[in-house]
Formats: structure tokens, sequence, C-alpha cells
């Protein structure tokens, strides 16, 4: 484990998250002192047990909690007192229970970055969505001097959050002189730490391991892998060219098919129940007034995006794996944590 930066404190928000666990157990190897946030101190062994699968036990005791609210004022400025770097990747999920994702995405990062800058910290990382870039055109690569508009509609509530979050976070940094950078993923996959009761977007391999969808919408992402991201936090965290940017982070577009046909030649005999046969868009049409998890894909039927990522790996030296590996590396710790059912 590197000790060079003993010295230093990095406060991850959102410990119990998914992009969260890689970012805290890649500071613990690099030795950065870690402190994350919980919404309550009743999580802190659940945080400890999953980031010491990568980190060890030894590195994960030493992580320290703070127990605040995005919703609420206090405990904000104790959290990040005495830190050095603030990664804010904490932010509402969709169908997260009650939640009112623009509300609290926004006033999240108001809290959080209103803190760092009152701290004084060295820079902030702030995560936002590859849905926060866009392109008019579906054949021109989107790159990150683009700004996406948020739409407006109950169905986009997920991506118009990270969109004005991600708004407000720079009109802040250019308040308060706080240093910025932005993180820009677009759809993560890859293994879980621990067996989180969320798979987040990971859902989307298990509702083929199982079975749970019996046919294949047309539908597809740009598949791109947690570590890769969390790696991509750090290097923005550290990289004297990463302040005041926007940094895509994206890997191979594929369409859902093309998920279950690599899952079906990986995995012969996990993934040989796989569906290949394809939906029909009227069906996904008419499923999607009834439901609002389907209602969300509805957009994107037949839709290809094209991202650029190119400016993370030339300037920052970032180097996503294959995203083939990352679709075997998801089903594959689905499989061995138990985590297909419910």
């Amino acid at each position: 484990m590197d000790s060079g930066h003993a010295g230093q404190t990095v406060l991850v928000t959102g410990g119990t998250g998914n992009l969260a666990g890689w970012v805290i157990a890649g500071l613990l190897q690099r030795g950065y002192q870690v402190r994350t946030t919980v919404r309550s101190l009743d999580k802190t062994g659940q945080v400890r047990a999953a980031v010491s699968e990568q980190a060890g036990e030894r590195a994960a005791g030493k992580i320290e909690f703070a127990a605040v609210d995005l919703l609420r004022d206090d405990g904000w400025d104790e959290a990040v007192a005495g830190a050095d770097y603030v990664l804010h990747t904490a932010s509402p999920m969709p169908f997260d229970s009650g939640a009112d994702l623009i509300t609290t995405a926004r006033e999240g990062t108001r809290r959080v970055l209103g803190a760092a800058a009152r701290a004084g910290v060295r820079r902030a990382v702030f995560t936002s969505s590859g849905n926060a870039a866009g392109s008019a055109d579906p054949d021109t690569p989107v790159t990150e001097t683009i700004w996406n508009e948020p739409s407006g509609t109950p169905p986009r509530a997920y991506p118009d959050s990270k969109i004005l979050a991600e708004r407000d976070a720079w009109d802040l940094a250019d308040a308060t002189g706080l240093e910025l950078t932005a993180v820009l993923p677009t759809f993560m996959l890859g293994p879980l730490l621990g067996t989180p009761n969320r798979p987040g977007t990971a859902v989307v391999i298990r509702r083929l391991l199982t079975r749970e969808i019996p046919a294949v919408p047309n539908i597809g992402w740009n598949v791109v892998d947690l570590r890769d991201i969390a790696e991509l936090h750090i290097l923005a965290m550290t990289s004297p060219a990463a302040a005041g940017r926007r940094f895509l982070g994206s890997g191979t577009f594929l369409w859902y098919r093309d998920i279950a046909r690599i899952l079906r030649e990986k995995l012969p005999d996990d993934a040989a129940k796989v569906p290949t046969r394809a939906m029909p868009d009227f069906i996904v049409k008419l499923l999607a007034r009834r439901n609002p998890r389907i209602a969300m894909i509805r957009p994107e039927l037949g839709r290809t995006r094209l991202v650029d990522s190119g400016k993370a790996r030339t300037e920052l030296g970032w180097r996503p794996r294959p995203t083939e590996q990352t679709i075997i590396d998801t089903a594959i710790a689905l499989i061995a944590n138990n985590a297909l059912g419910g």
C-alpha cells in the first residue's frame, strides 16, 4: 500500500454507494486517510466490510465516518473540517423511496460544496453524469464542451437532477473560488463491493441472468466500469490539468442484445437462459404507460449515443478496461454474492 499520501484526508460523500466504495478503496490503497458520509452510523460496518474486500480490513478499519443528510445543514462543516479534498459522489438514485431527485441532488450539492469552499479544500470533484453533456446531432459524438438541457418531464427526473446539480456546482465554484472538477460517467456497470441491497445499474445484468424479462428491448448504453470511474475520480482529484475542467468517462456503446450475447457466449453455464429474443418497440411503449421504470427507457428506443472520452485519456492518462470484461465481471460478482434475487 502506498503511504505517500498518509497526511492527506479525503472526504467521500455517499459511503454506502457502489461508486463510493470503489473510490474509497482506491484512496486507501494509495495511503490517503478517508472520511465518508452516511445517513446513519449504523451503516459503518457495512461500508467497512465492503471496502475491506479490496483495501484489506486494516485499511478499512481506519475509515472515519460522518452522519449527515443531503437535505439538512447540520454537520456538513464538521464533516469537511480538515479535509484536503472532497469527492462528492452522493446523489439520490431513481426509485429511492420518497426521494425528490432534483431537490435532493441540488440541495445536497450546495451543502457539500459550500462546506468545501468554507473549509478551503484544495479541490472538490463532483460526480455528474454523461447525461449532462449532449449533442443535437446523433451522428456527432458528445464532448465536454456541450451542456445538455433538462427535459422537465417526470420520466427524466434523474438525468435532469444531474444536469441541474452540475450547473449549481459550477455556479458555486465561480462564486466562492472553490477549485472544482467534474466527472461525467456514462452507464456504469462492474462488480459491486459487498452484498448491496441496491444493485443500481447492475440490475440490467441481473434481469437477464434471472430471465426477469422474457425479451430484450431495443435500447443500449455507453457502458463504463465502476472501477475505472473510481480511478478517474482520483486522477481528477490530483492532476493539475484537471482544475476547472469536465471529463467524460465512457466506454463502448452496446445494445442490450449485445450484452445478452456476451453473457451467453462467455458464461454458457450461468447464462444459458439469458433471453435473446427482441422485444418489439410497441410493447415497450405500452408497458411504459404503467411502469415508471420502463417509461425511463422509452426515449432511448433505437437510439445510439456517441460519446468521446478522449480528453480523459489524453490529458489524465485514463485507461478504461475492455467493456466485455466489465459485463462478465458484473455477472460473476452478482452470481458469487447471491445477488440475483429480489
